[in-house]
């Protein structure tokens, strides 16, 4: 990567064209790999979210195809955002390239649960939400694929009834065997769970049912009784309160 020039921002402003199709609306965030903008397309109006990567990270355009290729292969994932295009486009002499995709409108997972009284979701609340997680996330494992870097800044909560609906945001490429890598994402959910009741701070207080899931957030513990991600769903769909 030493060759690729290194770029740590873009700092795309409200109002400038991408590849002539796409104007910028907003900033949604950035990682390692690049930002992400909400835009609209120029013709119809339609929202998109715009995926740029940096190029450093992005060396012969081998992440963005990966990421293009995942957002395909998991299409009918619903958790998933649904995969549009890509392209590339001129930026300060160097060629960038970019992925197009769904835009998720919604909240992000770590503003829901701070507007929450208390800045945590009680029980019964935390645990749809992680039926919803497991549930969404059973059919990216049966593909064979994994998430690779689960927390409370990239889950959507798209809407919020008697149940949750979600988007999953990134993926993070990891090195390893797959399995490994799935057993991680159910590991992560449990700790999006254990946050989203208020963390260590309010653990201790928790029903038994929760420490039962949370298992001290022990790995290997939970791993032990969650070999899967069907298996969590199993038995958040079995649960009873004592």
């Amino acid at each position: 990567m030493a060759d690729e020039p290194l770029i740590s921002s873009f700092d795309f402003q409200p109002g400038r064209i991408i590849a002539g199709r796409y104007r910028v609306l907003s900033f949604l965030g950035g990682g390692l790999e690049g930002e992400v903008y909400l835009v609209e397309e120029c013709q119809t109006g339609i929202e998109r979210a715009v995926k740029l990567f940096y190029p450093q990270w992005n060396r012969r355009g081998e992440a963005s195809k990966r990421y293009a290729t995942k957002l395909h292969r998991l299409r009918h994932c619903p958790i998933i955002i649904q995969y549009h295009g890509q392209g590339t486009v001129r930026f300060r002499g160097t060629e960038l390239s970019y992925v197009v995709s769904e835009y998720a409108p919604g909240e992000v997972l770590a503003k829901f649960i701070a507007r929450q009284r208390g800045r945590r979701l009680q029980p019964l609340a935390a645990c749809h939400l992680l039926y919803a997680l497991a549930s969404g996330l059973e059919p990216v494992h049966a593909a064979g694929e994994y998430h690779g870097d689960l927390h409370t800044e990239n889950v959507i909560v798209m809407r919020y009834g008697l149940t949750f609906e979600l988007k999953v945001l990134d993926f993070f490429p990891r090195h390893g065997r797959r399995r490994v890598l799935m057993q991680e994402d159910i590991v992560d959910v449990v700790k999006i769970f254990h946050e989203s009741l208020g963390g260590i701070r309010h653990y201790r207080n928790q029903p038994e049912e929760v420490k039962a899931i949370c298992r001290g957030l022990k790995h290997a513990l939970i791993l032990e009784r969650f070999p899967s991600m069907g298996a969590l769903r199993r038995q958040l769909e079995q649960l009873s309160w004592s």
